[in-house]
């Protein structure tokens, strides 16, 4: 039976960074398709070129190429999720991540596997990982860390196995149409190590309430 754990969706909400950007928060909904496309391409610049400032790529050419990879890839999700929403509309179907999810494993893979490969034509493995991390909001890092601090005594195979499955986590995510399904996929997995741990013999939900029980401020910071 899966659990969800209000002490660990309280800690990654505090320290993820899941916030929209400045420019998404403040500006005006646009109102026409023009209007719409047209703050679609500057958001996805933005998203873009804080992605790159934290590459810090020496190479212009290389920058530039990254950027474009970027861009394409952002629209041709776009376009991915307008074609998987169109259809479940058809379908008689509710938009929402549990209908997409059967067409986004369908549609994925081609795009994907083009877009890490652009980017490995510019980019190191390392600074790959790095537009990863990027694009889920470091979620491997944070989920990672709350998991070693809210469940005592972890093994070291098992903290392997625990970042095996974030990174798979990530991999999937990359793909996601936006942040709430980014999340959605990173519970999955979540869902897995928690079972695993239970299966090691730790009792997971209990080391989170203990952790809550200790730092209450952090529930009441979440609004729980």
């Amino acid at each position: 039976m899966k659990k969800t754990f209000p002490a660990l969706a309280a800690i990654l909400l505090l320290t993820a960074g899941l916030a929209r950007p400045a420019f998404a928060q403040t500006s005006t909904p646009p109102a026409s398709e023009a209007e719409k496309e047209a703050f679609y391409a500057k958001s996805i610049e933005y998203r873009t070129v804080d992605i790159l400032k934290a590459l810090n790529l020496d190479d212009a050419g290389k920058s530039n190429a990254v950027h474009d990879v970027l861009v394409a890839q952002y629209h041709n999700l776009r376009v991915r999720d307008a074609a998987i929403d169109t259809r479940l509309k058809v379908d008689g179907k509710e938009v929402n991540y549990a209908n997409r999810a059967p067409l986004l494993a369908q549609q994925v893979q081609p795009l994907h596997d083009q877009f890490l490969a652009r980017l490995a034509e510019s980019l190191t493995p390392e600074q790959v990982d790095q537009v990863k991390d990027l694009m889920t909001y470091h979620k491997v890092k944070v989920t990672y860390e709350a998991y070693c601090q809210m469940v005592p005594g972890l093994t070291d195979p098992e903290k392997v196995k625990i970042l095996e499955l974030l990174k798979a986590a990530r991999e999937e995510a990359i793909d996601g149409g936006n942040a709430p399904e980014k999340s959605a996929i990173f519970q999955k997995y979540k869902d897995q190590i928690n079972a695993y741990l239970d299966a090691q013999g730790l009792d997971t939900a209990k080391a989170f309430q203990d952790w809550l029980a200790k730092h209450p401020e952090t529930n009441n910071a979440a609004g729980k």
